[in-house]
């Protein structure tokens, strides 16, 4: 099932992100290898992160999202877990 976690980035956010990242993409690393990160990245407009990722429960994604190295060190400072459907592209 999917679901898209959002991350808003506290006031601190875009200099921890630097300090952080590599622990982040390690979090999100074994993911990436099972085919389970359909998308990843930060937005543009430095409000935070999207993520959209396969999980079998809201469960599991609520905790991979708060115990994700950007909402333990305070680059997020709030995030928001919600099922996915994905319409297009056709999921494969």
């Amino acid at each position: 099932m999917l679901f898209v976690i959002i991350g808003y980035d506290g006031p601190e956010g875009e200099a921890k992100r630097k300090i952080h990242r590599p622990a982040h993409l390690a979090n999100l690393k074994p993911l990436d290898e099972q085919g389970r990160v359909i998308l990843a990245g930060p937005l543009t407009d430095k409000a935070g992160s999207l993520l959209i990722l396969d999980f079998e429960t809201q469960e599991e994604a609520e905790r991979f999202a708060h115990t994700d190295p950007y909402t333990v060190h305070g680059i997020f400072e709030r995030v928001e877990v919600h099922p996915f459907m994905q319409v297009l592209p056709k999921p494969r």
